[in-house]
């Protein structure tokens, strides 16, 4: 059948939108955002509110006002930028070349440069911050057992108890012999300290009980302690073969975590960056704030064979040999993107204040099952925070017995993970 030419012209825009979003909608759906641009090109560098390797970006259209496709241009190739001898360029690299060097050139396209420049505008200054406590009910978990004594402290003080007791013992025999002997009375025959003790035990039966059964308890429950300690490393911080600074990168210049561990939101492991990620940095940053982190910089280069003199790779490469600081038991199954992308959790709720405290990594929560599950039971989720929830609220509220259960879930104002499947054993056993 032929479809005359003026009832099928009016559908080719259509026809034409619809085949370019399917060819590029990868592109189109990143394009707006800018959020997620700004994390994977400039948040190496650069902060919104803050000075960093590179200056803030707070009010960059301002400061370029009159020159937005100079600013574009600069994004995109700042070698041709610098060549321009523009007063506003040369103002910025007078102040910033000499600590970090001159821009990598950015591939971004005009859309997502736009769309980078709107999310900085609508970043809002970051509120004060307020302490809190990541993993308090773990903490909490940890001092009560630092508040037992120690059983070999209480051993100390029963064997100097028991040396103080021989020693009295000791002299009362003595005194007692000069006592009998000043009298004329005919010493009696000498008993050794184990007789003397055994008469004692049967003379106090009830006594030497509750003795015996004193240091059977406390021998079993540091038996106890000692058993369910195998296998947990809280505090393990081996030496790494880079001293890489936590504190300096993820507090003071406030490098997000991802773009370090970048399949942390996606995967269930949280990966160990490639030094060419260091490198996209250290590219221009060659001497740290001391020399020992010149020297650990020195390192990386070394790593991926860069020679800084001539600025350029020589093909030697030295692979890391980073050491693994978490260790789960192979039976133990844990995915970073549920717990990032899905629940929504700061890294520093299981890894500590690594902004604040950390140099090299180290594991900061015993990462025990009870641990796991004393914050499944304790941490409330939102059901529309996400499709994963949102999919299991719209199963909930299907059927009648869905909905008592949503229900009873809710007496207490909130749903715990622990309610929602996390307390059942094929979720990290399989």
């Amino acid at each position: 059948m032929m479809h005359h030419p003026s009832r099928v012209l009016p559908y080719i825009p259509t026809i034409f939108i619809l085949f370019f979003s399917v060819m590029f909608a990868g592109s189109l759906s990143a394009q707006p955002d800018g959020e997620k641009i700004f994390r994977g090109y400039c948040a190496s560098c650069h902060q919104v509110h803050k000075d960093m390797t590179g200056p803030a970006l707070a009010g960059t259209r301002e400061r370029w006002e009159d020159r937005e496709d100079l600013l574009y241009q600069w994004i995109v190739n700042p070698a041709a930028v610098k060549e321009k001898n523009d007063p506003y360029v040369n103002e910025l690299l007078a102040k910033w070349e000499p600590r970090a060097g001159l821009m990598t050139a950015q591939p971004l396209t005009t859309e997502e440069i736009t769309a980078v420049l709107d999310y900085i505008d609508a970043t809002p200054p970051p509120a004060p911050k307020v302490a809190d406590a990541p993993g308090a009910g773990a903490d909490d978990g940890r001092a009560a057992a630092d508040d037992g004594v120690p059983v070999f402290f209480l051993a100390l003080i029963g064997l100097v108890l028991l040396i103080i007791i021989l020693s009295l013992s000791s002299v009362r025999r003595a005194l007692s012999g000069a006592v009998k002997e000043r009298d004329g009375k005919e010493e009696e025959e000498s008993t050794s300290y184990m007789a003397e003790i055994r008469a004692w035990m049967w003379k106090n039966k009830v006594v030497t009980s509750l003795i015996v059964i004193f240091f059977i308890v406390m021998g079993a429950v540091d038996v106890w302690d000692r058993l369910m300690a195998v296998g947990v490393f809280e505090g393990y911080e081996p030496e790494q073969p880079i001293a890489f600074n936590h504190t300096l990168h993820a507090g003071e210049l406030e490098i997000d975590c991802q773009y370090c561990h970048s399949s942390a939101a996606d995967s269930k492991h949280a990966g160990i960056p490639s030094a060419n990620v260091c490198m996209n940095c250290h590219v221009a940053i060659d001497e740290g704030r001391s020399e020992e982190g010149t020297q650990e910089i020195a390192k990386i280069y070394h790593a991926v064979g860069w020679d800084k003199d001539e600025r350029m790779y020589t093909g030697q490469e030295h692979p890391i040999a980073w050491v693994k600081v978490h260790n789960l038991p192979d039976h133990a199954f844990f995915s970073h993107a549920q717990h990032v992308s899905v629940a929504g959790l700061e890294c520093q709720t299981c890894h500590g204040p690594v902004d604040e405290e950390y140099t090299v990594g180290k594991q900061f929560a015993p990462l025990t099952m009870g641990w796991c599950i004393d914050c499944h039971n304790n941490s409330a989720i939102d059901l529309n925070s996400s499709e994963y929830y949102a999919e299991m609220h719209r199963r909930f509220v299907e059927d009648e017995r869905g909905r008592e259960m949503l229900k009873k879930y809710l007496e207490d104002g909130s749903v715990s993970v622990a309610e929602m499947g996390g307390w059942e054993c094929a979720k990290c056993h399989y």
